[in-house]
């Protein structure tokens, strides 16, 4: 731990007092869990309530930067509301990146999700959390409920005649004034008690005048957070604020206790107060505890973006990236915070529940995706079509389901303000990454799961200073990449069997032949961002990736041909008799 700035006696020219810069690095031991990010996050915030203790935090990772100065005066605009502010946790911002390619070929920049799905999320109970750009109340951080919204007085009362109700309110609040007075000074003064004997406290927090250390015992409070009376007295300062008295050095001590590697064993850290542990997305598990809570989030996204950062420039990370969000995904739906069964009779709003679980189970989409990207080659390659006849009444139902989706998809992009450029590379790399990373992360997930088979996440790389996209054809192997190789070739194989086709059965076949290749084009555009990054500039296509690829094609075209569904049993069955016979 070192202090930059914050030493006894550092003022500005004006003789005020400097602002507080500690670098912390906190302890580590080897063969201990330190719980990776989330971990830190923990330690951070208890070094800072020990230090500073600021009612208010702010999240951005180390490959983020600060672009709005006054981005910050807007999260306190939200969180300082006289009206709703007590009830908000924290003061979400959209992430923007600096160093992505003109065309976004692997839509790094999440258009779609930061200008549209959040700012839905910001209609109900509020967005989720990202894991930065993040202004956070400390209190929510602690676990402790959103304040109840209290009830306008009546307009009416016992007292007589009506003049008399004016008195009875005025007595009534100078009473509670003064209490919640007398509540606030006794607070604070224990508080700096606690500090000033930081070298010899040992019985806790006794005697501290709070309404949430009335709620529970000494031991709950230690169980809770920590053998750290200091941090203790800390968390019972809503308005935050370190007391006076206090030295450096006394507060330094304390601090190096509160990151030690054993300090949250048997406490709640990771748990119910922080970051909370289970996930490679903690992001999501923290503010999904922190909404059953019955706190708020709110979605601010100002005209000058607030934070911009790097984002990984090549295939093979971005698919890294997308594999490790994928599987604690994965971790969520399968655990005991899972939004399909956590947290009913609380705070969580059903439409908030409803977000929660969609963010939660799409890794489940990859097994239909990957039917769906399969059945166009098999047609192809078998002679039937995808879709069965039908009748004009379902004929209708189909086209109208088709054109509200597609009437949605339009307003929700004229109501975002969303491109048609940035929705197509979504849906293009929605595609890419379902039947790769996300089926990758099923996978994982249940053997994690069930067989306590864990696998160590990548961090992904981002762009390098060395030119302004020198990584974007850089390829790296990954055994993500089979998946989306092995479709590809298998539409390719597809339409060239179909053409084929059609060109020796003459000008009859032609017809319903567009119908087919329609579905198996529409595959191969989806897949281009990942052809045109896989065929990128290279020294040698590594070989394993090809063998492998037209392997699984291969095993799959001839299963295809030995349990065709389009033939019955007793068509062939009749064949082979007919064969006999002659």
């Amino acid at each position: 731990m070192q202090v930059f700035l914050g030493q006894n006696g550092d003022r500005d020219v004006e003789g005020n007092e400097l602002p507080r810069l500690v670098y912390v690095s906190r302890k580590k031991r080897p063969g201990f869990d330190h719980h990776k990010k989330a971990g830190a996050m923990n330690a951070l915030v208890r070094v800072s309530a020990v230090i500073t203790n600021a009612p208010y935090l702010l999240n951005v990772n180390c490959d983020h930067y600060i672009n709005n100065s006054k981005a910050l005066r807007e999260a306190m605009c939200f969180m300082m509301d006289p009206i709703s502010g007590k009830k908000i946790c924290y003061v979400q911002f959209p992430q923007r990146f600096d160093r992505i390619d003109r065309h976004d070929r692997y839509s790094n920049c999440n258009v779609v999700f930061f200008d549209i799905n959040m700012k839905g999320l910001d209609g109900k109970q509020g967005p989720i959390y990202v894991g930065t750009g993040c202004v956070f109340r400390r209190q929510a951080l602690y676990g402790y409920d959103a304040p109840i919204k209290k009830k306008p007085p009546g307009k009416t009362c016992n007292c007589w005649p009506k003049w008399c109700c004016l008195c009875c309110g005025s007595r009534k609040r100078g009473r509670k004034i003064k209490s919640d007075e007398q509540k606030k000074t006794g607070r604070n003064r224990e508080a700096s008690k606690q500090i000033h004997a930081l070298e010899n406290i040992e019985e806790g927090i006794e005697g501290i005048d709070n309404e949430k250390s009335s709620l529970m015992s000494r031991l709950k409070f230690k169980k809770k957070f920590g053998q750290s009376p200091v941090f203790i007295a800390t968390t019972l300062m809503e308005e935050g604020g370190a007391p006076k008295g206090a030295t450096t050095a006394s507060l330094l001590k304390e601090a190096i206790h509160v990151i030690s590697c054993g300090y949250e064993d048997k406490t709640e850290w990771g748990k119910e107060v922080g970051w909370i542990y289970g996930s490679v997305t903690e992001d999501i598990l923290t503010g999904f505890k922190m909404h059953c809570l019955g706190w708020r989030s709110v979605y601010c996204v100002p005209k000058r973006p607030a934070f911009k950062g790097s984002a990984p420039i090549n295939l093979s990370d971005r698919l890294h990236q997308v594999l490790r969000w994928a599987l604690g995904k994965v971790e969520i739906l399968l655990s005991r915070h899972c939004p399909i069964w956590y947290g009913y009779g609380c705070g969580l709003k059903w439409l908030e529940r409803f977000s929660y679980i969609n963010s939660v189970v799409y890794p489940l989409t990859s097994i239909p995706l990957i039917a769906y990207c399969t059945l166009p080659a098999v047609c192809l390659l078998t002679g039937k079509f995808i879709v069965p006849e039908m009748s004009n009444y379902a004929s209708l139902i189909f086209m109208a389901l088709f054109i509200s989706i597609a009437a949605t998809g339009i307003l929700e992009m004229r109501w975002g303000g969303v491109g048609i450029h940035d929705w197509w590379r979504n849906e293009q790399f929605w595609v890419i990454g379902g039947v790769s990373c996300h089926l990758f992360a099923l996978f994982q997930g249940l053997l994690k799961v069930l067989a306590g088979v864990s696998t160590n996440f990548t961090v992904t790389s981002k762009a390098g200073d060395d030119g302004e996209f020198s990584e974007l054809y850089l390829f790296k192997w990954t055994s993500l990449l089979i998946p989306p190789l092995t479709l590809l070739i298998l539409n390719i194989i597809g339409v060239i069997v179909g053409v084929s086709d059609a060109i020796t059965n003459g000008y009859e076949s032609w017809g319903p032949l567009f119908g087919k290749l329609f579905f198996a084009l529409w595959v191969i555009v989806h897949m281009y961002p990942f052809l045109k990054g896989f065929m990128g500039k290279q020294d040698r296509l590594p070989t394993i990736i090809i063998v492998w690829a037209i392997l699984l094609a291969s095993i799959l075209t001839l299963l295809w041909v030995r349990i065709n569904p389009f033939i019955s049993k007793d068509g062939i069955v009749q064949e082979v008799c007919g064969l006999d016979c002659n």
